[in-house]
């Protein structure tokens, strides 16, 4: 996280507590613990631990989450209210849905319902056709496959449909929300706006475009830009905050 976003923030002046959850580097590497939907469970911890360390605000503590972490971050604060302000980048309403963006609709139930089957051939066959189309898939579903802690291609796609804010979770989000996108998204195309659409508290869409040059995944190199309009928005709310 120190090219993303971390030392962005210390050079505004933030403290920055950058932490490995479960399904990341070292805790998946030397414990074998695996991602887990509540994330909430992760961030309450480490909120605890940050409490404790000296210079810490407890009125201004913000969570950001990047990728994957646009859909565990907002999971977090739905339910952890010691969160002032929230950043998804990007955005994430239903990452089990984005994994299947692929799928025809018309298929997309008959699709879901056999991810969960004893056996499903068709639908096993059809994953390994589009992991051999493309190395972009054939990556996610295989680190998906290591960091989820699933033996199969299909057996990962059934655990991510557990990963959402779905059922009311985005819209118990109640701290400022900074949700970002990315024009040129390859993973999350539509689910920056579709979070953004189901939330309820205050909130503000910020999109990165390919003119700029910030139109890639997390505006992947574009960081200096986007993390300094990011801040901006932080400092922004903060300061909105201390008046109110």
């Amino acid at each position: 996280m120190h090219d993303n976003g971390a030392r962005a923030a210390v050079e505004r002046g933030y403290n920055v507590l950058a932490f490995d959850g479960p399904g990341h580097f070292a805790p998946l590497h030397r414990e074998g613990l695996h991602f887990r939907p509540d994330w909430e469970k992760v961030v309450t911890p480490v909120v605890d631990f940050a409490l404790k360390l000296p210079g810490v605000d407890p009125k201004r503590i913000a969570l950001m989450g990047i990728s994957f972490g646009g859909e565990l971050a907002p999971r977090a604060a739905a339910f952890e209210k010691r969160i002032a302000a929230l950043i998804a980048n990007d955005g994430v309403y239903d990452y089990g849905a984005a994994n299947l963006t692929h799928v025809p609709t018309e298929l997309r139930a008959t699709f879901v319902h056999m991810l969960t089957a004893k056996e499903a051939p068709q639908v096993d066959q059809m994953i390994e056709a589009a992991m051999k189309a493309s190395p972009t898939t054939a990556w996610g579903i295989s680190q998906g496959m290591y960091a989820m802690g699933v033996p199969t291609p299909r057996a990962y796609l059934a655990a991510s449909l557990d990963y959402n804010l779905r059922n009311g979770i985005a819209e118990a989000i109640s701290c400022p929300t900074l949700v970002c996108e990315a024009e040129s998204d390859i993973f999350f195309k539509g689910q920056p706006q579709e979070l953004f659409d189901h939330l309820t508290c205050r909130k503000t869409f910020m999109r990165f475009t390919e003119s700029e040059g910030a139109g890639a995944h997390c505006q992947v190199g574009a960081g200096r830009m986007a993390f300094a309009r990011m801040y901006d928005w932080l400092d922004e709310t903060f300061r909105l905050d201390e008046r109110s």
